[in-house]
């Protein structure tokens, strides 16, 4: 058993923790090998999952099981989706993380596994995961605002597939790990919400709008104004 960790961040690439190790210390070792905490500050630690929901529910259970953080929050990038409201650089609390390509799609729509018979967790309405309360109250006032947002496996670099997201989930933004970390706080009893910060549009690829240098500037300071929050 390790030190005791008050508030684990979870982010899934290389390039979100260099972000946010830099916005601490830019001495700091921004190599943090995946799957193990490593202290930020007093409060923060920060683990790497690796990209995508099975990455991301796998690592954060195996902590979970472990050594048990007092809360978790995933914190990373993500894409706006069509009439989502949202600009490159803004930061959001995720209202609901909402797993949006488990089911089927079928001709007639896309057919939920809770709509099978097949609910992803106690409690499944297909409405997604909603941020534990009180974590939720003390993040928003560093942030700018709530919306929810759709976790998916398959980005959308299509303009019919990023509508398609926006209108079935009611997702203003798609990230690929949100709802796999939720789950994985679910199922431990351990508090959790999703952060992202808006990097890039999403629909036909090549008329994508990117600014990862704003993007990951903001994840820093985002999690910086983390370390000043008092959960208890």
């Amino acid at each position: 058993m390790g030190d005791s960790i008050e508030t684990l961040l979870v982010l899934a690439a290389a390039n979100e923790v260099t972000a946010v190790t830099h916005a601490f210390d830019d001495r700091l070792d921004a190599d943090v090998p995946v799957g193990i905490p490593v202290r930020l500050s007093e409060l923060l630690w920060i683990m790497r999952s690796g990209i995508g929901k099975s990455n991301a529910a796998a690592r954060t259970a195996a902590v979970l099981a472990t050594n048990p953080p007092n809360r978790v929050i995933n914190l990373g990038i993500a894409g706006v989706l069509p009439g989502g409201g949202l600009q490159i650089g803004d930061a959001v609390l995720a209202s609901r993380s909402v797993f949006a390509d488990e089911g089927v799609d079928a001709p007639d729509g896309f057919i939920d596994c809770r709509s099978m018979g097949f609910p992803m967790f106690p409690g499944d309405e297909s409405e997604g995961l909603s941020p534990n309360q009180e974590v939720r109250d003390r993040l928003l006032p560093v942030l700018d605002g709530e919306r929810v947002v759709a976790t998916v496996s398959t980005c959308s670099g299509r303009n019919d597939l990023a509508e398609r997201i926006r209108r079935r989930t009611g997702a203003s933004a798609e990230s690929m790990e949100g709802a796999a970390v939720l789950l994985a706080c679910l199922h431990a009893g351990v508090p959790g919400a999703e952060v992202r910060v808006i990097s890039n549009t999403t629909g036909d690829r090549e008329h994508q709008v990117w600014d990862i240098g704003r993007a990951m500037t903001r994840l820093g300071e985002v999690a910086r104004s983390f370390s000043d929050i008092d959960f208890n």
